[in-house]
């Protein structure tokens, strides 16, 4: 024992030195500028250059008020993308006085020399800027990065054209023959792939609100020579042509609205401009080449629900218009003073409305442009079915709205007598039965059999009609709840659904009820409970859409961003309908807490967590936080105030409470964020008497306190109360400098309408900066701003990219507190075990392209049996969303993993790699699951994607071993548990393997593994040995003290030693070898166990200083 005690001491030191390490330390040299004058956090340019020169230097001053995390970049803004980064350095900073950093700029060729054999993929930057930012540093181990700082300093630089740019020096000779392939081919003229002049704007229906929210499509200039020759001669005398079908169910209710608009680089109209008005009237209008816009009207009255095509061509001066719909059509010339100045390539054409005006309430149908005209358009009405059926479902709904108009107003106009019984009217008695009141039916028995489940339903509620309480706006929503319980129905038989009638949903659709029409679209499209029919659920797509409702406009902006279920995947379409929901989504947010809106509530049904801490924090949060508030706790206090407000955690909105502990949190003048949410409240007079100047000191000392919100809201009051814009403006920028989304924002209004005090000039550029750096901080109207300026590409730096646009739109649809109100009544559902009102409305949510809606919606399918095809119809979908649940990949992973025995190998193989793809999403979400079955595959010999190699900062040609070790330490770290788990015991594993193939690389440390080996076996064999040994003498010695015999024998032994001079008896000698031979025995044993456990501590020392 004393031996493995000091052998262990032994261990521990030997550790302890191997763990020592010395820590560097980095000095900085301090300002020598005194720092009362300026904040705590700040950062600026002392120097930097005016133009892109490589090697240059920059000097950044900046303080902190705590350890912080900073960075110099240098970004690239081309056509195709933004804020491409070039160049970056990265620092951490210590707190205290301020600092100069000297950093040298280490410029790409690309963005310094020209094309040449050595420097073949050069940029062509519409701008190149420099820039500055400091953020926070914590031991989080997401990367900081530009968007996510509090605080930066932007300079844009001075760049060379590319014919003015050096050529780069040549760092090496290349070879004869490779010098001579780039010299042959370096001026050869590329053959261009053919180009059309024909182009189709719109192949699919758009559905139009009559608002500002159109599709823009951009053309740019031909790739051929000869038609780019051809498009610029013809830009003072064009010759185009333009074709467009569209379907109007209201006429223009401002004096014009857009049926097609231009619009340039100076954001005005330019040629050409389609207009319908308030009459139905087409209007052009065109800038002639003398700079005037020149216009006139085709008095053609348009009518209602008809499909319509027009076609207008220009040639010079002259104008052609054709109005054509069922079988009548109008021709109207018109010649122009001047000829027409026309090019495409200058801004961007808007079907629909815009910025600037005001769309059709409609549908679009095909539009052509020939951009050098033609004689004859051809532009069929296409897809013929789906438009045709959606002009019938129109029609059909007319006569349901007649309908029920007539059924509503005999109602209201007939009172009950005493002969009638509630529930019954006059005019459904038996026809040509004689009643005591003469009634004027407006439908005949045919319409009252086709509409028999409407009949019966307004018969039934005709006491609320009489009353009022059921008119025409609210009889949509009840026929939609009605049917929604009662539309599927399941089959216990062979685990699938089956539809009930859909006429009480098609009338509710009819009538208004647009989450009708997403539910028929949804049934229609996902086959559930009937077959797939992607036409009729195009057309309820579409009747939602244009209905102008949440949930159908996300719907058809989801399926086009990801082209599935028979929509095009076209973005400019998506961002039509995203940006409408985007801008209905930032008037939601001032209203969130009102009724019918409340917060998204994640809550994975998958996720026993999930529902456990929902049921915890109903029974034990609230009364959890009232108890503390009661005691005074200030946090507390605001905690409950802010659960009675919102009406979270399962407690009921309750706003006269909310206001009292709102009070009480504020009164004690603790908290400056309790101060500042009750000033808001006596600002507003939400459930107490307002008293804005109350209120106004509240805030003030909120402010002082340090309350970041309470400095904006100081600056809305100076701006919308006092209309003091310079302290209104000094109080934003306090809040933005400091990270408050707000105060970027309202910034931004104030560059974008130029009427900042200090520069009282429209800046769009600066406007655009706070509006994306306050979309970064999840600011939804921000958001929008920002996106509606990379879908345009009109701002100089900014480039098109409507992908980034619509990636920003879904984020903030996906708050949209509507949809959280039905994620909540889907969740309550469930918890009440009402299955077919959560599937439904978990589906009307998914159908919207949220993730956890789809997450939950497969859950349910599993959970009730139903068919596959529901399950993974919404777990696709889930992962082709921008940020998938890593819950849901790894689903389809092991999915894609444990393929069915029956398929053939090259589809194992296909399978195998999309179950490499779902792991590798799901590991680079941070699902430490994720990592471990990347692990195992990659030990199977399968192959990364690049990104998730770069992720975990390996290469594919590492060695197995290097790429496993970093795979692992990754998911230890995102396991965050002191339990062992899987990541961490196969780390171990890994670790000593590589150990121990360190140590076997020496001779002497390959001996000693040898040793270690043996002396396991010396020590496995000798100890039991050992055991026995002590049994046996102990029994021994047991039996010689308890047998009288024995006794007895050895005193006639010494009674016989003493007679005959103590000789011992040949017995004697011989039990006196075997106690000798014992002693030898366990002394030898003893002996090589100390050996053994010696020459196992060396090799665990040895193999602890080579895993260290």
């Amino acid at each position: 024992m004393k031996v493995l005690e000091s052998v262990s001491l032994g261990c521990l030191f030997f550790v302890a030195v191997i763990l020592g390490h010395s820590l560097s330390q980095t000095i900085s040299s301090p300002s020598a500028q005194p720092a009362e004058s300026l904040p705590d956090n700040f950062i600026e340019f002392r120097s930097a250059p005016d133009r892109v020169v490589d090697g240059s230097v920059v000097r950044v001053r900046y303080r902190c008020s705590r350890p912080c995390q900073l960075a110099v970049e240098v970004v690239v803004s081309t056509l195709k993308k933004t804020d491409f980064v070039v160049f970056r350095k990265k620092w951490i900073s210590r707190l205290g006085v301020y600092w100069i950093s000297r950093v040298v700029l280490k410029l790409p060729p690309s963005i310094l020399y020209k094309q040449d054999f050595f420097n073949r993929r050069v940029l062509d930057p519409q701008r190149v800027a420099v820039r500055a930012w400091l953020d926070h540093h914590d031991n989080s181990s997401e990367p900081k990065t530009y968007r996510s700082s509090f605080m930066w300093a932007y300079k844009v630089l001075q760049t060379t054209p590319l014919s003015e740019r050096p050529v780069k020096p040549p760092t090496e000779c290349p070879s004869w023959s490779a010098h001579l392939m780039w010299q042959m081919r370096r001026n050869r003229i590329h053959q261009c792939q053919h180009e059309s002049d024909i182009v189709d704007m719109l192949t699919f229906p758009l559905a139009s609100t009559g608002e500002h929210f159109g599709v823009i499509r951009k053309f740019h200039p031909f790739i051929d020579r000869s038609l780019e020759r051809s498009r610029r001669h013809a830009v003072t005398k064009p010759r185009f042509t333009l074709s467009v079908w569209i379907y109007l169910l209201e006429w223009c209710h401002m004096r014009v609205c857009g049926i097609i608009h231009h619009i340039n680089r100076e954001n005005s109209f330019d040629s050409i401009l389609m207009l319908l008005t308030d009459a139905g009237d087409v209007v052009i209008q065109a800038r002639v080449t003398s700079g005037e816009d020149d216009a006139f009207t085709a008095l053609v009255v348009l009518p209602l629900r008809k499909w319509i095509r027009l076609d207008c061509y220009v040639q010079d001066s002259k104008v052609l218009l054709d109005v054509k719909w069922d079988d009548k059509s109008r021709r109207i010339h018109y010649r122009y003073k001047q000829p027409v100045h026309f090019d495409d390539t200058d801004g961007y054409f808007v079907i629909g409305g815009g910025r600037y005006m005001q769309g059709i309430h409609g549908y679009y149908g095909p539009v052509r442009y020939h951009r050098f005209g033609t004689e004859e358009v051809n532009n069929p009405l296409q897809p013929s079915s789906t438009l045709k059926m959606l002009d019938k479902t129109h029609q059909e709904c007319q006569e349901v709205k007649e309908f029920t108009k007539a059924f509503l107003q005999e109602v209201t106009m007939t009172k009950p007598t005493p002969r009638e019984k509630r529930g019954t009217t006059p005019f459904i008695r038996p026809w040509g039965q004689a009643a005591e009141k003469t009634c004027k039916q407006t439908w005949t028995l045919e319409k009252q059999l086709q509409y028999s489940n409407l009949f019966h339903f307004l018969q039934t509620n005709e006491e609320n009609i009489r009353t009022g309480f059921l008119g025409m706006k609210k009889l949509g929503a009840a026929l939609f709840e009605s049917s929604v319980k009662t539309v599927f129905a399941k089959n216990q038989t062979n685990n699938t659904i089956t539809l009930n009638s859909t006429s009480l949903l098609k009338e509710a659709s009819c009538l208004g009820n647009h989450r009708a029409s997403l539910l028929l679209a949804t049934i229609h499209l996902s086959g559930l409970g009937n077959s797939v029919d992607q036409q009729q659920g195009h057309v309820y797509s579409l009747i939602g859409a244009a209905g102008d409702n949440r949930f159908a406009l996300m719907h058809a902006g989801y399926k086009h961003s990801q082209g599935i279920d028979g929509f095009p995947k076209d973005l400019d379409l998506a961002y039509s309908y995203y940006s409408n929901t985007g801008f209905q989504s930032s008037i939601d947010v001032s209203r969130l807490y009102e009724s019918k809106q409340s917060v998204i509530q994640h809550i994975y049904l998958n996720n026993p967590d999930d529902l456990n801490q929902l049921s915890h924090q109903k029974n034990d949060g609230f009364q959890y936080e009232k108890f503390k508030a009661e005691s005074g706790d200030v946090q507390a206090q605001r905690n409950l105030a802010v659960m009675l407000y919102r009406g979270e955690n399962g407690v009921s909105k309750d706003t006269d409470s909310a206001v009292k502990w709102f009070e009480r949190s504020a009164m004690q003048m603790k908290d400056p964020e309790a101060l500042y949410d009750y000033s808001i409240i006596l600002m507003k007079g939400e459930g107490v008497k307002k008293n804005k100047t109350k209120g106004f000191k509240l805030m003030q000392k909120a402010a002082e306190m340090g309350s970041i919100r309470a400095l904006n809201a100081l600056g809305w009051y100076y701006w919308n109360i006092l209309n003091d814009d310079k302290n209104a403006v000094k109080y934003f920028e306090q809040a933005a400098q400091q990270g408050n989304e707000d105060g970027m924002f309202n910034l931004g209004i104030y560059y974008l309408t130029g009427t900042h005090p200090d520069k009282p000039w429209k800046n769009e550029t600066a406007a655009f900066q706070h509006f994306l750096g306050a979309s970064w901080y999840g600011h939804i109207a921000g958001s929008v701003e920002a996106a509606r300026y990379y879908s345009t590409g009109n701002l100089k730096g900014v480039s098109r990219d409507v992908e980034r646009a619509v990636m920003m739109l879904k984020k903030v649809c996906d708050q949209n507190g509507h949809l959280g109100f039905m994620i909540g009544e889907a969740l309550q559902a469930y918890l009440q075990s009402s299955w077919q009102e959560a599937l439904v409305k978990y589906m009307l949510a998914a159908e919207t392209g949220l993730g956890l809606a789809q997450s939950n919606a497969a859950h349910l399918c599993e959970e009730l049996n139903l068919s596959p095809d529901c399950q993974w119809r919404y777990h696709n979908y889930s992962i082709l969303n921008y940020d998938p649940h890593p819950a849901t990949l790894l689903k389809m992973g092991d999915h894609y993993y444990y393929h069915p025995l029956s398929i053939t190998r090259a589809d194992s193989l296909s399978l195998v790699g999309r179950a490499v793809s779902m792991y590798s999403r799901a590991a680079v979400a941070g699902s430490p699951q994720g990592m471990f079955n990347l692990v195992v595959l990659v030990k199977e010999g399968h192959t990364l994607p690049p990104d998730t190699y770069n992720f975990f900062s390996v290469s594919r040609y590492d060695e197995l071993h290097v790429v496993v070790e970093k795979i692992l330490k990754r998911c230890v770290e995102a396991e965050h548990e002191d339990a062992v788990t899987p990541c961490s015991l196969a780390l171990l594993g890994v670790q000593m393997g590589k150990a121990l193939s360190r140590m076997t690389q020496s001779g002497a440390q390959l001996i000693l593994a040898y040793a270690s080996l043996l002396s396991a076996l010396v020590i496995t064999v000798i100890m039991p040995l050992q055991s026995c040994l002590r049994q046996r003498i102990s029994s021994q010695h047991v039996r010689e003290r308890t047998s009288p015999v024995s006794q007895e024998g050895v005193r006639i032994i010494r009674e016989q030693n003493g007679i005959m001079g103590e000789r011992f008896t040949a017995a004697g000698i011989l039990g006196f070898i075997a106690l000798k031979g014992e002693q030898c025995l366990r002394q030898a044993g003893d002996f090589m166990v100390t050996v053994s456990g010696v020459c196992l501590c060396v090799f665990w020392t040895t193999l602890l200083y080579y895993l260290l």
